[in-house]
């Protein structure tokens, strides 16, 4: 195994996660759905705790192991999460409230992301978390760079798609829209822009104050 592979296993297998997360992560593996990796997981906790983060929207809830990562860095975070899938939120809402947070700490809103996300508020978001459907990254990146305040993060996990964004000769679709935003965005002056490969990769942008 190359060394960078071992590095990689080495901090994916140093990361603790807690019993919730832990358990919300097998759910997520049960009923077919990939969540992040323990240690992409920790770097969203990093991140939000660095923003001291009291207002985050996260698209695709999932089981909730992204948002439960995030709580873990924000506390007293208000966390709005969305999803198409009303079984996916009543998984997600029992793993919240087992950890102990608030129905009140926790909205979670069933629906189309597209739909529901031009009726948020523009600049009223510390952390933006985008863990949806891939084909849709560009347009719901474009709805994160309008809610989130100057300053904030917008976090977008499996940037790296399978190890196929960094194989020129990989061009499906996803693969080639994931590659040309990281492109556009690098250039941007409004953004500053880092790429992990932790986990599937993780997209990191902070918006320009």
């Amino acid at each position: 195994m190359p060394s960078k592979d071992l590095s990689w296993k080495y901090v994916e297998d140093q990361t603790v996660e807690s019993d919730g997360i832990r358990a919300a992560r097998a759910q997520s593996l049960e009923l077919g759905i990939e969540p992040v990796s323990p240690a992409t997981g920790a770097h969203l906790a990093v991140i939000a705790a660095a923003l001291r983060a009291e207002s985050v929207i996260e698209i695709g809830t999932g089981t909730g192991v992204s948002g439960l990562w995030v709580l873990q860095g924000a506390p007293d975070a208000l966390l709005t999460s969305i999803d198409i899938e009303a079984d996916h939120h009543d998984v997600a809402r029992r793993h919240f409230t087992e950890a102990g947070y608030a129905p009140s700490r926790v909205r979670l809103i069933t629906g189309r992301a597209l739909e529901v996300l031009p009726r948020m508020n523009e600049a009223s978001y510390d952390l933006v978390l985008i863990d949806a459907d891939a084909g849709s990254i560009a347009d719901y990146l474009e709805h994160a760079l309008r809610l989130v305040r100057p300053g904030g993060a917008v976090l977008i996990p499996h940037a790296l798609w399978r190890d196929t964004v960094a194989d020129p000769a990989k061009r499906d679709g996803v693969t080639a829209e994931l590659r040309g935003i990281i492109a556009a965005i690098s250039e941007s002056a409004a953004v500053h822009v880092a790429i992990s490969p932790v986990g599937d990769g993780l997209l990191q942008l902070i918006t320009a104050r």
